[in-house]
């Protein structure tokens, strides 16, 4: 509810429903065995309850969202090994199918975390600090995240008005889903917030930083964006819209 860019957006109308109501809806298509709203806010936790959601009321003093889903592990008393996918509240076009993927990827990786990311040609995209950029070790491990252009092409970046990337340079976007392990949560929001966490605002930082290891899935094909602008509403209502016709 805090958005700058777009305010109150989780309750905006996305075509006849509000957006964490779509968003919860759309998760819900997957193969998850439950989906709950995770949330620090009565108004959203009474809309989700007026639409028969499965929500639940967490603390604001939480730092991350990986912060906030562990409070809710806790609450429902989940097993050990039970995986957790976190899917951001403002993604109502989020494919179904990568949920499931990324479930079964962190089960046969048997990962503490797993996410996702995708390869980008633009020069404009890596050096943008919007576009979170990771850098993988061979084993499909996360070296590093960064909002700085990672790796660094020192032959051609360093020329600013003559930016291209080279064809054997695998610069890749770390896209907002996780998927954990319950135990790996219910360690989580022990470990203290980390320099390289609060300097880059990268909550999976923390965990790289304190020595676990991040699994990467990789995939060609870029997902759809979420909701941070008003443009972006619009784009959506109109998918949207033409999906339901």
């Amino acid at each position: 509810m805090s958005s700058t860019r777009l305010p109150r957006k989780m309750l905006l109308d996305v075509v006849g429903l509000p957006l964490i109501v779509r968003v919860a809806q759309q998760a819900a298509t997957s193969k998850a065995t439950r989906v709950v709203v995770a949330t620090d806010h009565e108004e959203i936790f009474t809309v989700c309850k007026q639409h028969n959601l499965d929500v639940i009321m967490t603390s604001t003093e939480h730092q991350s969202g990986t912060d906030r889903i562990a409070e809710v592990v806790q609450q429902l008393s989940l097993a050990e090994d039970e995986i957790i996918v976190n899917v951001q509240g403002d993604e109502p076009l989020i494919d179904p199918e990568l949920i499931n993927q990324l479930a079964n990827f962190i089960a046969a990786k048997r990962s503490s975390i797993a996410t996702i990311a995708h390869p980008i040609h633009s020069a404009e995209e890596v050096f943008n600090p919007n576009v979170v950029k990771v850098v993988l070790n061979k084993n499909n491990l996360a070296l590093y995240f960064s909002r700085a252009a990672i790796p660094y092409y020192r032959e051609g970046f360093n020329n600013a008005n003559d930016i291209e990337l080279p064809k054997h340079l695998n610069v890749l976007r770390h896209i907002g889903i996780y998927a954990y392990q319950v135990n790996f949560l219910n360690i989580y929001n022990q470990l203290p917030s980390c320099p390289l966490e609060q300097v880059e605002a990268l909550e999976q930082l923390r965990a790289l930083y304190n020595g676990y290891k991040i699994a990467v899935m990789t995939t060609n094909h870029a997902p759809a964006t979420g909701v941070d602008t008003l443009e972006d509403l619009l784009r959506v209502r109109q998918i949207i819209l033409a999906q339901e016709k």
